[in-house]
Order: C-alpha cells, then sequence, then structure tokens
C-alpha cells in the first residue's frame, strides 16, 4: 500500500496533570503545522487534547496555571459539595464558555477527527466516542472520559454508565489502528521503563463501585493490561511502525498537581523532549 494514503493518527495517554507534557508537545506540534487525519484522547489526553484540533496553542497550560488553586477547579471541598473532585460545571462550562474560551467554530471547521475513551462501568468495556462538534453533549462524554473511579460520580449520558477511560483502555492504538489509522504518533506520559503497579485502592474501589463488579475486575487487571500495552507499543516503535513520545523520565509531578512553577516544569519538558523529535516526526509522518 502506498504510504501517502495511510490515515495518520495522534494516541494521548492520560495521566491527570502529568497531561501538562502532552500540552507541551501538542503546542510545538502546532506551531510546526504538524497536523494528523485523527486523534484520540483518554482522560486528560481528551480534556487537553481537543486544545490541539481547536488550534489554541497556550491554552491548556494556561487555564491549569490560571485555576490551579480555585476551589470550583479541583478541590476536596469540590469533591464533598459537588461529588467531584474536579467540578463538572466548573471545569466542563464556566471556563470552555466564559473564563478561558473554547474555538468552537475552528475545532468544527478542522477536518480532523477527535475521539475520546471512556469506561462502561456496566460492562467493564471501554467506549470509543467521536467527538464532532464539542458541544455541551460532546462535553459530557470529555467529562466522562476523564472522571477518575473513587473522585468522580459516575456520568450517566446515551444510555451509559461511564467513568474514566484509563481504567479500561489507557493507550488506544488498537482501536485507531482498528478504523484504519495505520501511521500513528502515540504520547505518553510515562517513560519506557515505566511499569505500573496494581491499585493501592483496591478495597476502596471495591466498596465505591459495588454497584458494577466487571468495572471493579477492569480496574484489578488493569496494571497488568497496562504493561502488557506498552510492551507492544514499544516493540512497534522499535520496528519503525509507530513513533511514540514519552518523558525520558518520571515526571515526578502528583495528579492533582496546583503548583503552577510545577505545571510550567512538565509543560516545559514536553515542549523540550517534542522539539528533540520533530524532525524524526516529520519523516516518520512522511513515510
Amino acid at each position: 500500500m502506498d504510504n501517502k494514503i495511510l490515515k495518520r493518527g495522534l494516541v494521548l495517554e492520560g495521566g491527570a496533570m502529568r497531561g501538562m507534557f502532552t500540552s507541551g508537545v501538542l503546542d510545538v506540534f502546532l506551531e510546526n503545522k504538524i497536523t494528523f487525519d485523527g486523534a484520540i484522547g483518554v482522560s486528560a489526553g481528551a480534556t487537553f487534547g481537543c486544545n490541539f484540533k481547536s488550534e489554541q496553542i497556550g491554552r491548556a497550560i494556561r487555564y491549569n496555571k490560571r485555576f490551579s488553586h480555585d476551589w470550583r477547579y479541583c478541590s476536596l471541598l469540590s469533591l464533598i459539595f459537588t461529588g467531584d473532585l474536579y467540578g463538572a460545571d466548573f471545569c466542563y462550562n464556566q471556563i470552555p464558555n466564559q473564563l478561558d474560551v473554547f474555538d468552537l467554530e475552528t475545532y468544527r471547521k478542522n477536518p480532523m477527527e477527535f475521539y475520546c475513551v471512556a469506561s462502561d462501568c456496566v460492562t467493564g468495556k471501554a467506549v470509543y466516542k467521536k467527538l464532532e462538534t464539542c458541544d455541551e453533549h460532546d462535553l459530557v462524554w470529555m467529562r466522562a472520559s476523564a472522571s477518575m473511579p473513587i473522585a468522580s460520580t459516575v456520568v450517566e449520558v446515551d444510555g451509559y454508565k461511564l467513568l474514566d477511560g484509563g481504567m479500561t483502555d489507557s493507550i488506544p492504538l488498537k482501536y485507531f489502528e482498528s478504523i484504519d489509522y495505520k501511521r500513528n504518533v502515540v504520547i505518553l506520559t510515562q517513560p519506557r521503563n515505566f511499569t505500573k503497579k496494581s491499585a493501592s485502592l483496591m478495597w476502596l474501589m471495591k466498596i465505591a463501585l459495588r454497584k458494577y463488579p466487571k468495572i471493579v475486575e477492569a480496574m484489578r487487571h488493569r496494571a497488568e493490561v497496562y504493561n502488557q500495552e506498552t510492551r507492544e507499543i514499544f516493540e512497534k516503535a522499535d520496528k519503525g511502525e509507530v513513533f511514540v513520545i514519552c518523558p525520558e523520565k518520571s515526571l515526578g509531578i502528583s495528579r492533582t498537581e496546583k503548583n503552577p512553577d510545577e505545571l510550567q516544569r512538565v509543560y516545559e519538558e514536553g515542549r523540550r523532549i517534542a522539539e528533540k523529535n520533530l524532525e524524526s516526526v516529520k519523516a516518520f509522518l512522511r513515510g
């Protein structure tokens, strides 16, 4: 097959505030006019990655630094009063519609497809959703993709009961390949030598999600599934079948980091790694 007709995909892992690394990478891509036919994001990979389709350089790092200490954005108060550590109305209504406006027009005009991944609490399987307009309905799906277990309420949309996509498919390369994205760049937020350990709060998860035994079972096996995924991805990268961008070492940042300087540090690390790999990415995408 002629490489020129292969669909070029962008696969974005989550990781909460490790997503500032991804945001740095994507901003360098935007500045250098690197484009893709489609992108798929999980959790923070979706909530921050959507800015790539709306072509808003710097937006993700800007609003995260601005609102990092705002209790409505992320706090125990928000968890107590709303049921969500990351406030749903503040994050998915007030910020994109009023406080740091999301460019819906550019998002919708951009021909690049954008997908998010969420986890079906009933079946314990991943659900993949194409976000065509990023309207209020699409944002519910995006919120579902980033709704961390225990720290979020179950999101109900389109007949599903959903939580964080990372519970069932942290790095959805196989799904993208299944819909004909054959030349993919994968952005990870952990270094190559990272090995995920079993969840330390499984006992609490069993209690919090007792109505959904299949998603609890999925979480029980999440570490082994993740580690197998990353092994396969790096094997493909070594063969030149995918291109992986990841930190050179652990980013050393909390999932709920509030220090703006730390957020900026991780963002700048993403930019540095992207710039270091820029010509290689261009060559890979050219085939």
